[in-house]
């Protein structure tokens, strides 16, 4: 008996040492949750603080733009740069230039893009993103064979005073948000081979945003063609490095939607590309265009190819 009474006070230590090594192991897991949680919590005290000042891209919102943008904000002194260089020597006899004419702006009004449609000439057609009918526009484009191009929204100096529309670049935006912007502008409609700025006077005058956004449409193989809405544009040395198909605009045809003025400048774009071997003419979806246009293109095949932006890019 007596050495039984001798074992149960052994017996009971050990349960004691046992309960007081797993109150410790308890102590200490509860004590490092603890000091995780705070850990997590100063992090996100801290990231807080330190990007509080970033620049947050406004959320996309993916419906369809009813109303009608601005078309464009036009520079002061729209002078070609072909305008500036000697002329080029006399063209084999029989062999004419080559002219792209763009019409800008379309998605909002699907009745003058039937129109410009039913010319039956060659044209290029540059459609905003989120507009009511791009899609819809960019699939009868595409099967008459002709280029669908994104008219990509860039910021202007006029920012925030004029805003280009959904899905615009702009310049305070980060890397991540400037490509992811990008990537949705052209999702948004279907048969895309180019792409032109919409704006984008101060966008296309920062060359990293521009090696940004170059980058991408080197990704896809996709062209560019600078609108020049301003005189220091960076967007042909650019597409040189990043060897990108590109050309650039010279005439803007209808910046002033008047009868008189859309001829002269149509006689000007043929001008340049008689003594140039080729021009790019850029017009919008005025009912006045339309007309002068449709009069005009007999004179014009008569003088000139009317070819796809496509077919008059260049990799220098």
């Amino acid at each position: 008996m007596a050495k039984q009474r001798r074992r149960r006070p052994k017996k009971t230590i050990k349960k004691t040492k046992h309960r007081s090594i797993w109150s410790t192991y308890l102590i200490r897991a509860v004590a490092g949750i603890g000091i995780l949680l705070f850990m997590v919590v100063a992090a996100g005290v801290l990231l807080s603080h330190f990007t509080s000042n970033r620049y947050v891209a406004p959320l996309m919102k993916k419906s369809r733009v009813a109303g009608s943008p601005t078309f464009e904000i036009y520079p002061k002194n729209d002078i070609s740069p072909r305008e500036l260089l000697p002329k080029k020597p006399p063209r084999a006899i029989g062999k004419l230039p080559k002219i792209a004419i763009i019409i800008d702006d379309i998605g909002y009004d699907k009745t003058i893009a039937k129109k410009f449609l039913g010319l039956h000439a060659v044209l290029t057609f540059s459609i905003l993103p989120y507009s009511p009918y791009d899609k819809s526009i960019a699939r009868s484009v595409h099967s008459k064979g002709y280029d669908v191009m994104l008219h990509l929204p860039m910021e202007p100096d006029e920012y925030p005073s004029i805003n280009p529309g959904p899905g615009v670049l702009l310049t305070s935006m980060a890397p991540d948000q400037l490509i992811g912007q990008l990537n949705e502008d052209l999702a948004t409609f279907p048969f895309i081979t180019g792409v032109n700025n919409h704006m984008g006077s101060k966008m296309t005058t920062v060359s990293p945003q521009l090696n940004q956004i170059f980058s991408v449409l080197k990704a896809k193989k996709l062209y560019f063609i600078d609108s020049r809405t301003t005189p220091d544009t960076l967007c042909k040395p650019t597409a040189h490095l990043f060897r990108i198909p590109f050309a650039q605009k010279d005439v803007f045809i209808d910046h002033k939607p008047e009868p008189e003025f859309i001829r002269k400048q149509i006689h000007r774009l043929i001008l340049i590309a008689e003594s140039h071997g080729e021009a790019v003419g850029i017009a919008h979806p005025h009912p006045e265009t339309y007309n002068i246009l449709r009069e005009m293109l007999p004179e014009v095949e008569k003088k000139a190819k009317l070819v796809r932006a496509s077919d008059i890019v260049h990799i220098d």
